[in-house]
């Protein structure tokens, strides 16, 4: 044996008496943390412990960081992941006997200084599914969820029998496959080990008789037991590889550890892993697979906002100016999923929800909701899935599910019986385990009607109760829900009422803020435009080799930006989160025609990666309050939308008023304020509310040229009270709108002839493309031919590309 006991003790001990670390006064603030904490418990008074009639709960842990070993010494930190169990052993001893110098007695009733190592282990913590062969009998440390939690069960370790006929005590210890001294060597009283002799598995009987056959007494009194817990830790739904079942490791958890998780709760753990041994002594194992489990030694409680993100002090500064902007809200919509044609209106919604409302909890503790519930029923391949798929990539927690993929009890919870002990215990379902996230169900008219009922409660109350089996439990279940169903008849009928299409009773109907209707429009210039769009993103490669937006993939040039910022200062840094959009039509030179010379970046749109980054400081950072102007127009818009109420809208009721100020606090976060004004907050609460209730988007549009104009009026186009005459009109209406250019000169007489030039420039040039430089240098004015580029490349004629003009066949 390379180290015995002893010489890892003394190492250990060095390096904990070391004062750059300063563990030997920690040790006893560990205790006396101990001591207060059992006297709250067990309710006693100030010292309660065993000598004065309290008994001390659990054990004092000190928690040391890897780091500080590493640093102290290497080797040694390399011996201890190799061979945990051994190195647990003698760092615990070593800080024993500095317990008993700092605190004399404080081991009394068999209490033992613990030692918690803080991960991670290696680079970075991993995932059940990393768990093999190779990593057992070794430290490792795993994140993941908690979806299956035992209950606290007290296990014998040592168990004292009284022999009336002898008058004697016999005292048993216990070892079983999960204990971490298994397999160890023994250590005798002086604390030297044996080498001839090894941990091994104890027989699990009760003994009633002695060796003479004379009838034992269990002294409980006597008995030492210890706090036992088991819980399942899942890996996290969104490191779960596509296609694939989530991976599961049982954690086994002693003493203090226990009692600290719930289900739904993200920890990360530090244990070891090993194999449990099912066989006792003098059996045979008739099969070579062994039920594994990791021994914790830690427990550390991720929150909800840990989930990768990381902010510099530019990032704050960077996201505050972004939110001075008076047009946020059209470039966190805008942003949300470029690559997706349209439904302006649709993203701008998504981004409110990213953000949500204010959640408040009142004095009588009645819970009101701050998440928003969006449901979008339409036409199919009208992108309601790709949207789900976008709010996903962008949400730092979402769980993603479908209308026959899951149960009433796997989206809320579920009582199993554990098949060792036979006892009942909850499962979190996929709206616990979502708590402060994002749930998105897709094909929502396909879940069964006793499906939808359960989760009524989770949906505006916000918590799961379970009354089953003897059970008695609510869970939390804070999360926003996203829902894409399909009409009842496959397409949506114009002629019937919204209700009838959509199938689903009011009353779930009601719990969703938003619902949108999204038609799949038989207009030749939208379908020109989507074809387009849709084309264009086929023809580009983003900067990863992939077709597609950058914006709409994680791994944006992260390490770019930070080379620039290292080389260029923090100045350029501004520009790094802002990527230019292939996808706008009237876009070519990444400025729009005729926007201001100060807002280079009105058509761009942000970065994935610091998208993400705004919405979650806006999210969590502001809490905005609503003003007495904004509440009287809060009134005033309900009462208006109460008496516009017909057969043909969706019922308006209080929840109606709720999704006002929700909207409004989630706009008033995205202008990164504190109070709710109406000018700006509600107008555009109203504006999304109209939309989506009237399919109206033109009350406070400030842009007559924003595309959710159009939009909106396409959809009134379609309501079937209106004539075929009005349709005429509204679109002869709309068209000059569509194809007006700010940046039209009187000189557009001559653009005809400008294009058919550089048409036959670029067809007789030998080369696959001709610079945008090189083409009519005669021509002073560079906007025109830009403009004329523009109108060839919306005729399918050339593509223009990063000053590259390419002809299509």
């Amino acid at each position: 044996m390379a180290n015995s006991l002893l010489e890892l003790k003394a190492k250990y001990d060095d390096f904990l008496r070391e004062d750059r670390f300063g563990y030997t006064e920690r040790i006893g603030t560990a205790i006396d943390d101990h001591v207060q904490r059992s006297a709250r418990t067990s309710g006693g008074g100030k010292g309660t412990d065993a000598a004065t009639g309290g008994s001390l709960i659990g054990h004092p842990r000190l928690r040391i960081p890897l780091s500080d070993l590493r640093s102290h010494d290497s080797r040694l930190s390399n011996s201890l992941l190799s061979d945990p169990l051994r190195h647990i052993r003698a760092m615990e001893g070593a800080a024993h006997e500095i317990a008993l110098e700092e605190r004399p007695g404080y081991d009394k009733n068999h209490v033992r200084m613990r030692i918690a190592l803080g991960g991670p282990v290696g680079s970075k913590a991993i995932g059940p599914r990393e768990l093999g062969s190779s990593s057992l009998r070794r430290l490792v440390c795993v994140e993941g969820v908690a979806v299956k939690v035992s209950s606290v069960k007290p296990k014998v370790v040592q168990s004292v029998h009284y022999c009336p006929a002898t008058g004697t005590h016999e005292a048993r210890s216990y070892v079983d496959a999960m204990d971490p001294q298994l397999g160890l060597p023994a250590v005798d009283a002086s604390g030297r080990e044996l080498p001839d002799k090894v941990v091994q598995l104890t027989s699990s009987s009760y003994p009633t008789q002695d060796k003479e056959g004379n009838a034992l007494e269990t002294e409980f009194g006597l008995s030492v037991y210890k706090d036992h817990q088991t819980i399942t830790l899942q890996e996290m739904p969104e490191r779960a590889p596509m296609g694939q079942l989530p991976r599961s490791v049982d954690l086994v958890l002693d003493h203090d550890l226990v009692d600290k998780v719930k289900p739904g709760d993200r920890v990360q753990i530090v244990g070891v892993y090993r194999a449990l041994s099912t066989a006792s002594q003098g059996q045979r194992s008739t099969s070579g697979v062994f039920r594994t489990v990791v021994l914790v030694n830690d427990v550390r409680i991720l929150g909800r906002d840990s989930h990768g993100l990381v902010f510099t002090p530019n990032d704050v500064r960077t996201i505050r100016s972004l939110g001075k902007r008076s047009d946020i809200l059209d470039v966190l919509g805008r942003s949300v999923c470029p690559s997706i044609h349209g439904h302006d209106v649709i993203k701008k919604a998504l981004a409110l929800q990213l953000l949500s409302g204010c959640e408040k909890n009142l004095a009588n503790g009645t819970h009101l909701r701050g998440d928003i519930n969006i449901l979008m029923v339409g036409d199919p391949s009208t992108a309601k899935s790709q949207l789900l798929r976008s709010a996903m990539g962008i949400a730092p927690l979402a769980v993603s599910t479908t209308g026959k993929g899951s149960s009433g009890v796997g989206l809320t919870a579920a009582v199993t019986s554990d098949p060792e002990t036979k006892e009942k215990r909850l499962e979190a379902g996929a709206m616990v385990l979502a708590d402060r996230g994002l749930v998105c169900v897709d094909e929502f008219d396909k879940m069964g009607e006793n499906d939808r009922v359960a989760i009524h409660e989770a949906m505006e109350q916000q918590t799961v109760t379970i009354a089953k089996a003897g059970l008695h439990a609510s869970l939390n279940a804070r999360c926003s829900v996203l829902a894409a169903a399909n009409p009842v008849y496959g397409q949506y009928d114009r002629k019937r009422r919204i209700q009838e299409n959509i199938g689903l009773p009011d009353s779930l109907l009601s719990r969703f803020d938003l619902l949108f209707v999204v038609l799949d429009q038989m207009d030749p210039e939208n379908d020109r435009r989507i074809a387009a769009h849709v084309i264009r993103g086929h023809r580009y490669q983003n900067a990863q080799g992939r077709v597609g937006h950058d914006s709409d993939y994680d791994d944006d040039d992260d390490e770019t930006s930070d080379e620039e910022e290292e080389e260029t200062g923090d100045a350029n840094k501004a520009h790094a989160i802002w990527t230019r959009s292939r996808y706008d039509t009237n876009n070519l030179s990444g400025v729009r025609p005729g926007a201001e010379d100060d807002d280079p970046h009105s058509d761009d749109v942000l970065q994935h990666e610091f998208l993400r980054k705004f919405l979650h400081f806006a999210k969590t950072r502001m809490k905005p309050v609503l003003t007495e102007e904004a509440r009287e127009c809060i009134a005033g818009r309900y009462a208006e939308m109460r008496s516009r109420q017909d057969e043909r809208t969706l019922p308006i009721t209080a929840r109606s008023l709720e999704t006002i100020i929700r909207l409004a606090s989630a706009h008033a976060k995205a202008r990164l304020s504190n109070v709710v004004e109406a000018d700006p907050d509600v107008a555009a609460a109203m504006d999304i509310l109209s939309f989506a209730l009237y399919h109206e988007n033109n009350k406070v549009v400030e842009n007559p040229n924003d595309p959710a104009v159009a939009l909106g009026q396409k959809r009134e186009r379609e309501e079937p009270d209106l004539t075929d005459a009005s349709d005429i009109d509204e679109s002869d209406a709309q068209r000059p709108r569509v194809e007006e250019s700010p940046s039209v000169s009187p000189q557009a007489d001559n653009l005809d002839d400008l294009k058919k030039s550089i048409y036959a420039e670029v067809s007789k040039s030998l080369e696959d493309s001709v610079t945008l430089d090189d083409i009519r240098v005669d021509v002073e004015d560079r906007s025109q031919v830009l403009q004329a580029i523009q109108s060839l490349e919306e005729d399918g004629k050339v593509m223009h590309s990063d000053g590259e003009v390419y002809l299509i066949d």
